[in-house]
């Protein structure tokens, strides 16, 4: 698709977040790690949330990091974890705060266990194109689509990461995306830090606990 197609339009108002997705933040549903962009300057890295049919909102603060390679400086890239959320409960969560705040949600999980039923969404070189489109509107009209993706590999492709992650937000930012590295994505580029966070433990050291 080409650059100023809307499936990548920059959301309106300073410094708003963007890319924004979230993914599991521990090994049994009850944390969410929530990542997101801002480009004008870092802005703050909290996260407020609150449950459905609950007015107090909650607060967690997470951390920021940039990047430069070559002729490319990233933007500030947020990782923040939200912890303690209850099973099956529909969480809304706000990013942007003290500039452009925008709001999001999803729902936990089931409790662990044997007989708890669990679907996943499954893609793979998704990619950025007009069938990417298709594959992704095509999953979200599924009435049985997943509650959480699994996406195998060869994300983006070549160097448009900033409109993938705008492309795959309408999904990403609603329900944990679960990353594997495929071939596009292994080199051995150390100056080059990841967008994607999949691994709980690692971004939990990232981000401190809830206030």
């Amino acid at each position: 698709m080409p650059l100023e197609s809307d499936m990548f339009r920059i959301p309106a108002g300073y410094n708003a977040p963007q890319q924004v997705h979230i993914t599991q933040g521990d090994h049994v549903g009850k944390a969410v790690i929530v990542s997101w962009v801002t480009v004008d300057e870092p802005g703050s890295s909290m996260v407020l949330y609150w449950s459905e049919n609950s007015h107090q909102k909650k607060k967690t603060r997470g951390k920021y990091k940039t990047y430069k390679f070559y002729n490319y400086t990233s933007g500030y890239i947020h990782h923040c974890t939200v912890r303690n959320l209850e099973y099956n409960k529909k969480y809304y969560y706000e990013v942007g705060i003290g500039h452009t705040p925008r709001t999001f949600w999803f729902v936990t999980p089931p409790a662990v266990g044997p007989d708890a039923p669990y679907t996943f969404g499954l893609m793979g070189d998704l990619g950025q194109t007009y069938d990417s489109n298709s594959t992704l509107a095509h999953y979200e009209q599924n009435p049985q689509k997943g509650k959480t993706v699994l996406i195998v590999g060869d994300l983006s492709y070549a160097d448009r990461w900033d409109t993938w992650g705008r492309f795959i937000e309408r999904s990403a930012a609603y329900q944990p995306w679960i990353w594997t590295a495929g071939n596009h994505e292994l080199d051995f580029v150390p100056e080059i830090v990841s967008t994607w966070e999949n691994n709980s433990m690692d971004a939990g050291a990232m981000c401190s606990s809830p206030d």
